[in-house]
């Protein structure tokens, strides 16, 4: 069987050999259906290590070949002072944010995680609607 070489592709077709839905990978998963979305969108490209593992568990594969197909292209390209600045500006709530690599505005959200002691964690996210930019928190 012929597998994309990106990680949206890998995870669309595991699931699917699976014979799992999108919600029914979330479930098992334990992961937002907006993000197992944004994941076969190709609009997440770097992956939490708690939802790598999770996805890897219920897929049946290594969180390594998950990994393997990441991108982290917002390393290098942009200070991470203006990344911290923007993580703090989207979990306030600040709307209208334009992308710093080519100005074009971001879609945001905050990612509500739990950590093993139950405690609410907020990660803040963002993708540009025209370039690769991504903030995965």
């Amino acid at each position: 069987m012929f597998i994309m070489k990106t990680l949206a592709g890998f995870i669309h077709n595991k699931r699917e050999e699976l014979g799992l839905s999108a919600k029914g990978l979330a479930m098992a998963a334990n992961i937002p259906l907006e993000e197992i979305e944004e994941i076969e969108e190709g609009k997440e490209l770097f992956l939490s290590v708690t939802v790598r593992q999770a996805l890897a568990k219920v897929l049946k594969c290594e969180p390594a070949q998950i990994k393997a197909l990441e991108k982290d292209i917002t390393d290098n390209i942009i200070s991470p002072e203006i990344i911290e600045s923007l993580k703090e500006l989207i979990l306030n709530g600040a709307g209208g944010l334009k992308c710093p690599q080519c100005g074009s505005l971001l879609v945001t959200r905050v990612a509500k995680l739990y950590d093993l002691e139950d405690n609410l964690i907020l990660h803040p996210k963002a993708h540009c609607t025209k370039c690769p930019f991504q903030i995965h928190s």
